[in-house]
Formats: structure tokens, sequence, C-alpha cells
């Protein structure tokens, strides 16, 4: 039986999920809620960076991300952020969709599955 390593735990979800050499990550907001799409992206990315890292996996271990943005009229700013990062020839599946988040200020959130 395999074990679930979880990091980060709070008392509604955990920031990490290690399970089988797959690492779940929640949903990634900015914490600088004041800057526009492509800033809070910026930031999104970054934070994702640093948890993979954490765990031992990175950006090029990435196997599907989930992007949420609360009003597709940002979809250009957050693809130029994502564009500068994302390694060409390792780009994840990938889906975007634009859903209501749970603080006004959120412009972006994303969702990510990677291997070890």
């Amino acid at each position: 039986m395999s074990s679930i390593q979880r990091y980060h735990i709070g008392p509604r979800l955990a920031e990490i999920v290690v399970h089988n050499n797959t690492v779940y990550l929640a949903g990634q907001i900015a914490d600088t809620l004041d800057k526009d799409a492509r800033g809070q992206t910026d930031e999104v990315l970054l934070g994702i960076d640093r948890l993979l890292a954490e765990v031992g996996s990175d950006k090029q271990k990435i196997l599907s991300v989930t992007i949420y943005l609360a009003d597709m009229a940002d979809y250009d700013d957050m693809n130029e952020a994502w564009s500068a990062w994302v390694p060409q020839g390792h780009t994840p599946a990938r889906a975007t969709v634009e859903a209501r988040l749970a603080d006004p200020r959120y412009k972006v959130e994303m969702t990510v599955i990677a291997a070890l």
C-alpha cells in the first residue's frame, strides 16, 4: 500500500499532496491581490515553482493544469505570463475556464498535477 504525504495542512485542505509519485497542488492564488491579472499570474507561477521544488519536482514535470479566471477578458494577460514561464517542449495538458473565485480580488487560480 503506498503512502500519502500531505504538506501545509490546514483546516480545509493540504496545499500539497503526494501519492504514487504524483504531486497534487491545491488551488494556487496570488498573495498580492491588488495586482492585475498578469501580476497575479506571475505570482501564482512562482508559488507553483516553490511548492513543486519543496517535494522534489519542477515545472518540467507538470502533467496537467486547470486555470480559473475570474474574467476571460484577462486570458491574454494570463497567457503572456504563462508563455514566459512554461518550458518549451514540456507544456502540460491544460484547461482554462471562467469561474467566480472565492474572493472578488482574485483574478486567477491554478490547480496542478505533476510527477515527482
